[in-house]
């Protein structure tokens, strides 16, 4: 998508007109949580426009969300972190050590979805990565649109091209509503990781299993600009074919993490030992190849040196025009699934991502301008240990399998009005059920459901059952129904929502581990700042909630939160004034 710079002499006129925007048209803050450390919410909805004596706005806000990092795993390897990856936020910029996720199934999508819109699934319809329309069982991607297609790319019915599905809007929206000649940028190794962030103004280019280039999707274009070309075309994927992952550090350096090759841990892709040597068994690059990139850290390596592309080609923070690049990276994910985060290689890939971050933020200094951009730093969810290896620990743990959930159910309700194959489908964290059914039995539809959620309380490794009763009702005392709340649609979710008991997983494998559950382990992620013109230093140890960056980053951008914003501003340390 190509703009039209305009110049700094339209800039006051537009900041008026957002003030004016911010007076009038969003949404109050969310006024649930305790608001100590941070704006009234009079004060919050009268305007988003900083002080008179406040900074100018940055040139470009780089956001960065780290796919499946929990906080743990920064601070647990804190001391070998290099000094301006991590570091640079913990040792000099401002980071939040309790900020949360308030929803329930805490799962890419959703995490991606909240970032810039502070809206909650309950508001943005994004209850997962994928679940099934209610009505008629189909499934649904979170972002899949079959009116596009990815550009010079084969593109699956369920591919995620648009954010259609979205029904919020970001921070980069308003940002280009306000101003148009700004430019929103979302670049991730996945569709939903680069769609969602970048809202429904922005341009996505996401990753290509297949070849291992990135492309975008005709929802934002018909054909890439000269600078995306040049990028694939120089298949910068290749040159990590028969490259290994090999250990950073001395062997003693990763005791405090389980080893390599544990029967728990998957052995597909590139194995599960370490060093691994990419495309191995292959004699040329193909799509096994580029796929195996994404779970090693060759993966965001290759994000990174496209979200440098993409600065250079857009002209990303060159002048006074305020541009947003979102980039999420999304191979810690895959780690963590196949590994899990207590092992030795998703220590080690952190570290690695560690490098690349520092080099990156480098980068930033001498291209844009230490004094020219502010960096943002968070993840879309935590992660659960294996529960083979929790076991290990002597925690409680295991998997629970959702084909046994569905016919345990099935049993029961038989049991109790009849045979019949009364629930359907897992549907995201819910379950769906024969209405059909229902309505010839001459049953009342919440009665089922009512009785379902009793028989799934007794299933071991759930800890709780929600009926639509209960999620459209407003009781804020019985555990975990809050969260599950906030993450419940009325037109998209399942009628009855299950919670994990904690350590648990929904699962069928034998191997991997997953997130997805409203504790703290899935739910206690970094949210890391850094910009010395616009953000103090220090650790905030005040609860708040990812909900919370929209309203602050819109404030310091002079432009008005997101409509469906559920949240407050941050308590940021206060920029210290020059001796």
């Amino acid at each position: 998508m190509t703009h039209t710079r305009r110049t700094w002499l339209l800039r006051p006129l537009l900041a008026a007109l957002a003030t004016l925007a911010a007076c009038s048209g969003p949404s109050a803050p969310d006024t649930s949580r305790a608001a100590a450390a941070t704006p009234s919410s009079a004060s919050n909805s009268a305007s988003t426009r900083p002080s008179a004596g406040s900074p100018r706005p940055p040139r470009l806000v780089v956001f960065m969300a780290v796919d499946g990092l929990p906080l743990r795993q920064v601070l647990g390897y804190r001391d070998q972190l290099q000094p301006d990856g991590f570091r640079r936020f913990l040792d000099q910029g401002a980071w939040f050590s309790n900020a949360y996720y308030g929803h329930g199934y805490t799962v890419t999508a959703a995490g991606h979805s909240i970032m810039l819109s502070g809206a909650y699934p309950q508001r943005s319809g994004i209850i997962g990565n994928e679940w099934r329309n209610p009505k008629t069982g189909e499934v649904v991607y979170n972002t899949e649109d079959t009116r596009y297609h990815y550009i010079d790319h084969a593109t699956d019915p369920h591919a995620g091209t648009s954010p259609s599905n979205y029904k919020a809007e970001t921070v980069g929206d308003v940002l280009r509503t306000a101003q148009p000649a700004s430019k929103v940028i979302g670049i991730s190794g996945k569709d939903r990781g680069a769609i969602l962030p970048a809202g429904h103004k922005g341009t996505a280019y996401m990753y290509m299993s297949s070849d291992g280039q990135f492309a975008s999707t005709t929802y934002y274009m018909s054909s890439h600009p000269a600078w995306v070309q040049a990028f694939n075309q120089a298949r910068p994927a290749d040159q990590f074919f028969h490259k290994s992952w090999s250990l950073l550090l001395p062997e003693a350096a990763y005791a405090r993490s389980a080893p390599d090759g544990q029967p728990w841990q998957s052995d597909a892709g590139n194995g599960n030992r370490l060093p691994a040597v990419m495309g191995e068994k292959l004699d040329k690059p193909g799509p096994k190849y580029y796929a195996g990139l994404l779970p090693s850290p060759f993966g965001d390596e290759l994000t990174l040196a496209f979200a440098r592309a993409a600065i250079e080609g857009e002209q990303l923070g060159a002048d006074d025009q305020t541009d947003i690049l979102t980039v999420s990276l999304s191979s810690h994910d895959y780690v963590n699934h196949a590994f899990g985060p207590e092992s030795r290689l998703s220590q080690d890939h952190l570290l690695h991502l560690d490098r690349y971050l520092q080099s990156f933020f480098q980068y930033l200094d001498a291209r844009v301008g230490r004094d020219n951009y502010v960096l943002m730093l968070t993840a879309d969810h935590g992660f659960m240990d294996t529960p083979e290896w929790a076991r290990r620990q002597g925690r409680d743990a295991g998997r629970v399998a959702p084909a046994q959930v569905i016919a345990t159910l099935n049993r029961g309700l038989s049991e109790r009005f009849g045979d019949g194959r009364w629930v359907t489908h897992f549907s995201a964290t819910g379950l769906l059920f024969d209405e059909k059914l229902i309505q010839s039995k001459g049953l009342k539809s919440d009665d089922v459901y009512a009785a379902a959620k009793a028989l799934a309380e007794q299933i071991p490794g759930i800890q709780a059952a929600f009926t639509r009763a209960q999620l459209a009702g407003d009781d804020t005392a019985t555990p975990y129904l809050a969260q599950m709340r906030r993450s419940w649609h009325p037109d998209v979710a399942a009628p009855l929502q299950l919670v994990p008991r904690q350590g648990y997983m929904f699962s069928s494998r034998p191997t991997g581990t997953t997130h997805g559950s409203p504790y703290e382990y899935d739910s206690h992620v970094p949210l890391l700042t850094w910009g010395p013109t616009w953000v103090g230093q220090g650790e905030v140890k005040a609860r708040v909630e990812m909900v919370d960056v929209a309203p602050t980053l819109s404030r310091l951008l002079g432009i008005a939160t997101p409509a469906q914003s559920q949240g407050q501003w941050l308590p940021l340390p206060v920029k210290a004034a020059p001796q």
